[in-house]
């Protein structure tokens, strides 16, 4: 058992094709041990359809212990089910969890982190700073170069 999965009981099973549902799941899964709970989320579908609704392709088999999650893995993994090649191992919490309340907003549309990170518009070096920027560097040297004239100009003299 990989490190990191021992107390693991819920495996990912990908590749699942359109006419499986939860009840065959159960039935090739069951033989590894006792199953708790098979998920097989649905697919977005058009409110306003009647068509059956679809699933995404994909189930979660929770077992009663980690070792029978472990044994689902080993026996089914790269094993056909009605045609498909199944993929199966240890399921993982999704990466980014959602904030509770946040939806699917950027992080950068919450009011903290625009108060954290967020710099006024004038200080943020964006179009308008740099633009502001290339002035009083234009003005400079041209400062620069007029002075420059002025010291070649009493050198002639002298």
């Amino acid at each position: 058992m990989e490190e990191g999965a021992k107390g693991k009981k819920t495996v990912f099973v990908g590749g699942i094709g359109e006419d499986v549902d939860e009840s065959i799941i159960y039935e090739h899964f069951s033989t590894f041990g006792d199953i708790v709970e098979v998920q097989l989320p649905l697919a977005a579908t058009n409110p306003t359809s009647d068509s059956e609704a679809k699933h995404r392709g994909f189930a979660f088999v929770t077992y009663a212990s980690p070792a029978d999650a472990q044994d689902a893995i080993d026996n089914m993994d790269l094993n056909e089910l009605r045609g498909r090649v199944l993929k199966v191992n240890i399921a993982r919490p999704m990466k980014l969890a959602v904030q509770p309340g946040a939806g699917n907003r950027a992080i950068w549309e919450s009011e903290e982190w625009l108060k954290h990170y967020a710099k006024p518009l004038a200080q943020s070096g964006g179009v308008q700073g740099r633009n502001a920027q290339r002035g009083a560097n234009k003005a400079n040297d041209e400062e620069a170069g007029n002075l420059a004239d002025a010291d070649n100009d009493e050198a002639m003299d002298q």
